[in-house]
Order: C-alpha cells, then sequence, then structure tokens
C-alpha cells in the first residue's frame, strides 16, 4: 500500500472518528485561495495534537511555525478556560490569513500571532520571561529546527511536551549524504536531542494523506 491506499484509510479514520466540520474546512479552502501551500498537519494529526493538549492539561502551548493556522486552532480548541497559545509566523501573508481563520474558528480570543523570523521571536521571549510553556508544537523552516530546540528548552518546565513535526522526511532522514538542507537539518536536530539530558524522547512514522513522514515526542525531565 503507497500514496493512494494511504490517504484512502486516512478518509475511512476520519469518517469513523472526526465528526464533519465545515469550519475547518473554510479554513483549509481559504488557505488554498491563498496560495498557501498545502503542508497544514492532517485532520488526524490535528486531532492528535490537541489530544496531546489534553492529556497533559495545557495551559499554554506555543507553537514555532503556523502557516495558515490549521493546527493551532485544533490546539487552541483543546485548552481550558483561560489558556492561551502562541504562535510564531514569518511571512506576513501566511499571518494575515491565519489571522482571519483564527477569527473565523471564534479561537481568536485565545490565540496570538507573532510575526517575524522564529529565532528572534524566541529571543525576545526569553528576555520578556515569557512562558512555561506546557506544549511546544515545532512545526517550521527544518534547517533551524536544532536553535528552536535550545530556545524552547528555555521556555519549557518539567513535564512540557515537545511535539515535532516532518523528522522523517520521506525516509531522507537516514541518509547521511542528502545534500538536501532540510534533511541535514532534521539529523542535526535528531542528533543534538539525543545528547539532552533533559528530554527522554520517542519518534514514530506516519503514513497517510501527508505522505511518509514522522513525529517526535520529547518530555522535559525533572531537574536532577
Amino acid at each position: 500500500m503507497e500514496q493512494a491506499g494511504w490517504s484512502q484509510v486516512d478518509a475511512y479514520l476520519e469518517g469513523r472518528l472526526l465528526p464533519p466540520d465545515p469550519i475547518l474546512e473554510e479554513v483549509l479552502r481559504e488557505s488554498e485561495r491563498a496560495g498557501l501551500p498545502a503542508i497544514q498537519v492532517s485532520a488526524l494529526q490535528g486531532r492528535l495534537l490537541g489530544l496531546f493538549a489534553e492529556a497533559i492539561g495545557a495551559r499554554a502551548i506555543l507553537e514555532i511555525g503556523t502557516l495558515a493556522g490549521y493546527s493551532a486552532i485544533w490546539m487552541a480548541r483543546s485548552l481550558p478556560p483561560g489558556g492561551r497559545v502562541l504562535t510564531l509566523e514569518v511571512d506576513p501573508l501566511h499571518a494575515r490569513v491565519a489571522r482571519e481563520n483564527f477569527r473565523r474558528a471564534g479561537v481568536d480570543d485565545r490565540v496570538r500571532l507573532r510575526l517575524g523570523p522564529a529565532l528572534e521571536s524566541l529571543r525576545a521571549l526569553q528576555a520578556e520571561a515569557a512562558g512555561p510553556f506546557d506544549l511546544v508544537f515545532l512545526d517550521a523552516d527544518k534547517e533551524s529546527y536544532t536553535e528552536y530546540l535550545e530556545a524552547a528548552l528555555e521556555l519549557t518546565h518539567p513535564g512540557s511536551l515537545l511535539v515535532a513535526d516532518n523528522v522523517v522526511w520521506e525516509g531522507e532522514v537516514v541518509a547521511p549524504e542528502s545534500p538536501d538542507p532540510r534533511v541535514q537539518g532534521i539529523r542535526r536536530f535528531l542528533d543534538r536531542l539525543s545528547r539532552e539530558p533533559r528530554l527522554t524522547a520517542t519518534a514514530m512514522q506516519t503514513v497517510g494523506n501527508k505522505g511518509h513522514d514522522g513525529f517526535l515526542l520529547a518530555r522535559v525531565l525533572p531537574a536532577r
């Protein structure tokens, strides 16, 4: 079974597990109309992010990479009263579309978008003593994943959950000589994380509408 079959299984599972959601369907249509790339998480993955947030009782979520706001909406819907999502986006068009989608989805009261290069935004958050964040979702440029990890560690607390998307990249992550800077960025990230004593982590391959890829999950350990 390859892409057509994986997509068919995703459609079956969505039909059984996720009720129809006209708002999220409109979010995706608006993203397409604006010319944004269709690289957002799938609906099943979006619900998984929401379940992660609910399972750890997240009240403060940091997302690095907004796109059209699809994943942020899934996570924002999982928050208890008073919870918040802070999402970082570098592209003004993406930010404009996302803000409108937050309004459309009725979560603009709990989602704040910060526009600018993510590393600059993360340094500003550190200077502002923002956080700590209970959940960090990393889904931005792969070349900078290691730097995002370093910053995220300063904005979390013991028990925080880090989720990183696209860590398998169609299986290319196992190719040390790959000329793709995204693959090399993912490999550096995994190497760095493997040496980090503050984290315990795992990763899993995924197949579906988004092809062959994977998630990484890491938990911040208590201080020793």
